[in-house]
């Protein structure tokens, strides 16, 4: 995949993402599915005492993970509301976590600073793709983890960002986040800086009483659907929510009353060359 992006305000683009993360309150969504860090920190094997960037944190689900494990941890995420709900979160359980704010295309970190780097379903949305996973080598020291998840286009998150594409067009130019859930994706970004990856598809179920609930939920407090009723306004929002529905009703399981919606995502553990 080659991009250029001579023709694309980049500065524009995470502006507007930046005000889409802090719509809403995704410390809800993050609370929901903080089952995957504690997954990818078992995965990639974290040791006790090791150094650990996690990327585009958000509320701290990876870096409090990190943190179970015995890793002296810093977070960086571009919305400080974010990272102000992380150390919250941090400082009820107990964990001396370094919080910061930092873009994930142009890190404030030295090379080859921290053991293990990580991120989950954060770094993936960075616009500038190829930028982005340079930064996650660049600080990873020889020998070190990079360890990721991110949603793969053929799962449930796939199609319900089409659905809301179909409605709201993301930004001409920016590939899709999606390119970091797909094996080829990710071994092009992480490209020849790496001795090896490991990858394996994974579920994550996200439940619910039904389809109505899930996407009221995500409308009101995952940023990018907030910002998509907000962008199709009065008029736009019955269809929307009717092909948002649909998606779900499509993807769930009835379980007694309620529903499971199996949403797959990419779980990567790479070695630093």
């Amino acid at each position: 995949m080659s991009l250029t992006f001579e023709t694309i305000d980049l500065a524009a683009v995470k502006r507007k993402q930046q005000a889409m993360w802090a719509s809403g309150d995704f410390g809800v969504i993050a609370s929901l599915i903080h089952v995957v860090a504690e997954r990818l920190a078992d995965s990639a094997d974290l040791v006790a005492g090791s150094r650990v960037l996690d990327v585009a944190g958000g509320t701290g689900n990876m870096a409090i993970a990190s943190a179970r494990c015995g890793c002296d941890v810093t977070c960086t995420d571009y919305v400080p509301g974010l990272l102000e709900r992380g150390r919250e979160r941090a400082s009820a359980e107990g964990f001396d976590i370094k919080f910061a704010e930092a873009d994930a295309e142009a890190l404030p970190c030295e090379d080859g600073e921290y053991d293990a780097v990580t991120s989950v379903f954060g770094v993936m949305f960075a616009p500038h793709q190829h930028q982005a996973a340079s930064e996650l080598v660049r600080v990873c020291r020889p020998g070190g983890l990079i360890a990721l998840a991110a949603w793969t286009p053929d799962g449930f998150l796939g199609e319900l960002f089409r659905a809301t594409g179909a409605h709201v067009p993301p930004p001409a130019g920016v590939p899709s986040p999606l390119f970091w859930g797909t094996e080829a994706g990710v071994a092009e970004l992480l490209g020849d800086e790496v001795d090896s990856i490991r990858t394996r598809r994974r579920m994550f179920m996200w439940r619910f009483r039904d389809a109505a609930e899930f996407i009221t939920t995500m409308r009101t407090y995952y940023g990018p659907t907030l910002k998509a009723f907000e962008a199709v306004g009065e008029a736009g929002a019955e269809a929307l929510e009717r092909d948002l529905i649909a998606v779900v009703e499509r993807c769930a399981r009835r379980r007694d009353g309620g529903i499971a919606v199996p949403a797959e995502y990419l779980e990567v553990v790479a070695v630093r060359r």
